[in-house]
């Protein structure tokens, strides 16, 4: 009798140490299921069994990119297959390796592997997982991988450390929350940012739109992006160092090595990034004044801008045991130090102003499959970090784009107004002490039928102090806390032969805000010190609703909806010196009804041709949206500015994603978002006209376009070697950066374009990679028209030993 063995790959939930799940069905040449076969599966460290079901289904989960055997059992024969799970979406003919019996033959053996990307692309939230295998030898950054993802625009202020912006389908700020394995960024502090985290170290980027699944649990209004880091347990150590254009260093290096017999686990890594930034300026808004007034546009060099940080974090636990699949105690400490060089705008350059910070941040991470019962789930991490970082502002002299003090008619330097670069001297200390816990228990009752509980609680506290204050001034500082937790549930369903996925959840989040002023009181005539509190709660409920189709194996249709909710964070609240910043306490928490319609087509492939096609429209009908207020003013020598909320906001757009790959040699990505947002009310609640009325917000990229061509070539030079050569390019229309809409202020049309190469040497030890940025040395723009680097060039090499 022939056996036919149907094996189907698919992943499973992130939240377990595990990458993939095997699981098919049993059955005969007949067609007919064959029930409770025994299916096997082992590697060097892994044993399990299973059963077929009445159904001839069986499943394996908890299982990492590696190698394995799957044994498949009959009363009178034994099959044995090697098999390769890869982090790729392909179908493979496999063989087996022995039989114990002739008569039953395995020769139709078909394994369809779904890639992680694909399962989890296909779930109804409109979400684009960025895969790094390449992107880890490369001279390329987190956030420039984000930036090429469709519907994703990184708006960075400047060259290397300087502070970034996520803008999702028009949805910008705080209202895009950032992750780290489910864990929200902030937490570790300012030095260790998505730069900081090279794609070696990284498995994958889920990037979510507008729709949030409940497990990364925070207030991800406009979208959420999680960083999941690479969990693999072989022993393996990685290291990679790189130099560039405007003397930028960056190195990294990653270990993990794990004892076979008892489990325990020591994972470390760490990063260095350095560089002075000081690449080339000009355009309109770099201009010197003259001491007769006249203004010049000029061709500078940045002077004040360098930047360093380092960082690194080791772990110790145990792995694939029985009482955990995950338990980790953590350290992390990260420092950095970034010259700032101007204000918002930059039409005043600074010399002299900077910014210290460092981190410390302990962690716990526990996480169990099938506790106590089967199907039954729960992980929980838990983190305290505090958090110090200064901003120093003591120079008194003003400077030109040359860096030279700026004199009068006279010859005499001017002095600026307050002291120092941006206002008044200042040498401010920050401490902040946060604590975050978040847990996930879930609970699956059969293949098709999930429910799932999560749960975040967040406490923060700051407290600032000013060097450059007298002492009875630093007596009078604030303190201030804000706390937030959410919870939220969902059902999760698939039906009609699992074609149909749904998931249904809802979430309530809790904020209060927390201020402390010491005053002066008179109390029976006599002046004394008491502390006034300033209390807000807050309470919201929302909910939504994902759901995807699978119309045919290729052609999947996707929709989300969600009520959400963005809680005002600690620097919109109570300011931030570091970032020009000022405080504003009346911000209220924005609300918006999020919708997403899309779909998803392909894979295709005819003989060695594959083409893959996405897109999706969106709509955010938000209310009391919080944005950085821009100026109503022909000055652009704004420096800070404060949050602020608009009654109304409506973003409608769409997005397109295409992918083609010829023989796994050639490989084309091209993509293109446009979106239009508006303030979207007519009437201020005082019945005042609204000047701004469906005019487009200002600093806000609306049309943007990317693509890249990869092309491999094998054997180059070397057998077994691997050349890759990329080219890359990003286009960004012109968009005003404030509500007078002057061609003034309107950012120039960009079209950037990269190259590079990468080598692979035959022991897949080094990779030596060599990239162009900018090749054409562009004018390239981001936030309130701050200019980005111009042409820049970097060589880096990679070196790896897995298993050792």
């Amino acid at each position: 009798m022939r056996l036919n063995l149907l094996l189907c790959f698919l992943c499973v939930s992130q939240f377990i140490n595990a990458q993939y799940s095997i699981s098919g069905s049993v059955f005969n040449e007949k067609g007919e299921i064959l029930k409770n076969t025994e299916v096997l599966l082992r590697s060097q460290i892994l044993k399990q069994s299973t059963k077929s079901n009445q159904e001839g289904k069986y499943q394996f989960t908890n299982l990492s990119n590696g190698e394995y055997q799957l044994i498949l059992k009959r009363a009178s024969s034994e099959e044995l297959f090697d098999v390769i799970i890869e982090n790729q979406d392909q179908i493979v003919d496999i063989g087996f390796s022995s039989l114990t019996d002739n008569d039953s033959v395995l020769d139709d053996l078909i394994i369809n592997v779904e890639s992680i990307k694909s399962k989890i692309e296909k779930e109804g939230f409109s979400v684009n997982v960025i895969e790094t295998k390449e992107a880890g030898v490369r001279n390329i950054q987190t956030n420039e991988l984000l930036d090429r993802s469709v519907g994703v625009r990184v708006r960075q202020s400047a060259g290397l450390g300087s502070s970034v912006e996520y803008n999702l389908n028009g949805m910008s700020g705080n209202s895009v929350k950032i992750f780290i394995d489910g864990i929200p960024i902030t937490s570790y502090g300012p030095s260790f940012n998505l730069n900081s985290i090279p794609p070696a170290l990284i498995e994958r980027i889920e990037v979510y739109k507008g729709v949030v699944p409940i497990h990364l649990s925070d207030d991800a209004l406009g979208g959420a992006i999680n960083v999941v880091l690479k969990q693999g347990v072989r022993n393996n150590l990685t290291a990679s160092l790189s130099y560039g254009s405007f003397n930028t260093w960056q190195g990294n290096f990653s270990g993990i090595t794990r004892n076979d017999k008892s489990g325990f686990t020591l994972k470390a890594n760490s990063f260095y990034n350095f560089s002075d930034n000081d690449y080339e300026v000009w355009g309109k808004f770099v201009r010197n004044t003259q001491p007769n007034g006249r203004v010049e546009q000029v061709r500078a060099k940045r002077f004040n801008d360098a930047y360093k940080s380092l960082g690194g974090q080791i772990e110790a636990g145990f792995t694939d045991v029985k009482w955990a699949d995950q338990f980790f105690v953590g350290f992390n400490a990260s420092e950095s130090y970034r010259d700032i060089q101007h204000g918002l705008y930059m039409s005043k350059p600074y010399k002299g102003r900077f910014e210290e910070a460092d981190a410390q941040v302990v962690n716990l991470t526990y996480r169990k499959k099938n506790l106590f019962t089967q199907g039954l789930n729960f992980n929980v991490s838990a983190m305290y970090s505090k958090r110090y970082n200064v901003v120093n502002d003591t120079v008194k002299w003003n400077y030109n784009w040359f860096g030279e003090r700026m004199k009068d008619l006279n010859g005499n330097p001017i002095l600026t107004n307050g002291g120092g670069q941006q206002g008044e001297t200042t040498i401010q200390h920050s401490r902040r002490e946060i604590i975050n816990v978040r847990a996930n228990l879930s609970y699956e009752i059969n293949q098709n039928h999930r429910f799932v509980l999560n749960s975040l609680l967040n406490t923060f506290s700051r407290k600032d102090n000013d060097d450059m204050k007298s002492v009875i001034e630093r007596q009078f500082v604030d303190d201030r806390n804000l706390n937030k937790s959410i919870t939220g549930f969902a059902y999760e369903m698939k039906a009609f032969e699992r074609k149909l996925k749904t998931n249904i959840f809802s979430k309530y989040y809790k904020q209060k805000i927390e201020k402390i002023r010491p005053t002066i009181k008179k109390i029976d005539g006599i002046d004394v010190r008491v502390n006034q509190e300033y209390n807000n709660e807050y309470d919201y409920i929302g909910y939504g609703l994902a759901t995807s189709y699978l119309v045919t194996p290729a052609v999947t249709v996707l929709g989300s909806f969600e009520k959400a909710i963005r809680l005002p964070v600690d620097t919109e609240i109570f300011g931030d010196v570091g970032e020009n910043i000022v405080e504003n306490n009346s911000l209220q928490a924005e609300v918006s009804l999020n919708y997403n319609l899309g779909f998803k087509v392909g894979p295709f492939k005819i003989n060695k041709h594959k083409v893959s096609l996405g897109g999706n429209g969106f709509i955010r009908d938000t209310r009391d949206r919080i944005v950085l207020k821009s100026s109503t003013r022909v000055n652009d020598a704004i420096e800070t500015m404060p949050y602020e909320n608009l009654q109304s906001t409506m973003s409608k757009g769409f997005e397109l994603e295409l992918m083609y790959d010829f023989n796994n040699r050639l490989t084309v990505f091209a993509n293109m978002s446009k979106f239009n947002t508006v303030r979207n009310y007519e009437f201020d609640a005082k019945g005042n006209v609204n000047p701004y009325y469906n005019l487009q917000l200002p600093n806000e990229p609306f049309f943007t376009a990317s693509g890249s061509i990869q092309y491999s070539i094998p054997d180059l030079m070397l057998k077994k070697s691997v050349m890759n050569l990329h080219y890359g390019f990003n286009k960004i229309a012109p968009f005003y950066t404030n509500w007078l809409q002057s061609d003034y202020f309107e950012t120039p049309n960009q079209f950037i374009q990269d190259l590079g190469l990468s080598y692979i040497f035959p022991s897949h030890k080094f990779v030596l990679s060599f990239d162009a940025k900018n090749i054409f040395n562009k004018e390239v723009y981001d936030n309130f028209a701050s200019q980005k680097p111009g042409r820049a060039f970097y060589v880096k090499l990679n070196y790896s030993i897995n298993k050792f």
